[in-house]
C-alpha cells in the first residue's frame, strides 16, 4: 500500500479515485499538459482525468508497478494542488503542479519525498525522467536534486515533436546528495508553516 508522506510544507496523499473531479479542472490547462508525454490527449476530454484513474493509474498502483500521490498544502490538506507519480520502466517519475502554486519551491519537497521512497524504501538502483528542454521548471528541478543528463533526442509531447533529455540519478548519487543537503526528510508528524512563510 502506498504511504502517506510529508514534507516542510506539503502532505503526498496516495491516489484514490474520488480525487478525480477535483483535479479534472486544474490539469485540463494547456500550461499543464503542453510538456506531457504525447499520449495524453488535447482537448482534455470532460471525463480524462477520471479515466485514467480508474482504467490506467489505479489498477497499476494495485499491481505494484506505479505509486502516485495528490500534492496538497499541510495548511490545506483537502485542496489538491497537483500530483506525482513512480514507476517501474524507462521513465520512473511524473509530476504536475497547478499553475497558481509555482514558483515557491513546493514541487522539489514533493519530488525530495518521492525520490526517498523510489530509493529507501522501494529500493531501486536508478531513476530516470525525461523532459522537454523548453521545460525549463521542470529542467530546473532535476538540476537542484542533483540529476545528470544522460542522452538527448527528439520526443513527442502534447504540443508536438521537441528536443528532449534523459536525466539519471543512481541510489548511490541521491544518498550522496541527501547529505550534503540539508532540506529534511519526509515524515509522517510535524508542525507546518504558512505556505509563503518560506520558499
Amino acid at each position: 500500500m502506498t504511504p502517506t508522506l510529508q514534507t516542510r510544507r506539503l502532505t503526498l496523499r496516495p491516489l484514490q479515485l474520488e480525487d478525480a473531479g477535483q483535479v479534472q479542472p486544474l490539469f485540463a490547462r494547456w500550461e499543464i499538459v503542453q510538456h506531457l508525454n504525447s499520449k495524453v490527449p488535447w482537448p482534455f476530454p470532460s471525463d480524462g482525468v477520471l479515466t485514467y484513474y480508474r482504467e490506467s493509474a489505479l489498477p497499476a498502483i494495485a499491481r505494484g508497478e506505479e505509486w502516485h500521490w495528490t500534492l496538497r498544502l499541510r495548511s490545506a490538506p483537502r485542496i489538491i494542488i497537483g500530483s506525482i507519480g513512480l514507476m517501474q520502466g524507462e521513465i520512473n517519475r511524473g509530476f504536475w503542479l497547478a499553475t497558481e502554486w509555482q514558483g515557491h519551491g513546493l514541487m522539489t519537497e514533493a519530488v525530495i519525498a518521492a525520490n526517498d521512497y523510489w530509493f529507501n524504501v522501494l529500493n531501486f538502483p536508478v531513476l530516470r525522467t525525461s523532459k522537454a528542454i523548453a521545460n525549463t521548471t521542470s529542467r530546473r528541478i532535476s538540476e537542484k536534486t542533483g540529476m545528470r543528463i544522460i542522452a538527448t533526442g527528439d520526443y513527442d509531447y502534447v504540443c508536438g515533436q521537441l528536443p528532449s533529455e534523459t536525466w539519471e540519478i543512481t541510489a548511490e548519487e541521491w544518498r550522496s546528495w541527501r547529505s550534503a543537503n540539508d532540506l529534511g526528510k519526509p515524515r509522517r508528524k510535524s508542525q507546518h508553516k504558512d505556505i509563503l512563510s518560506q520558499n
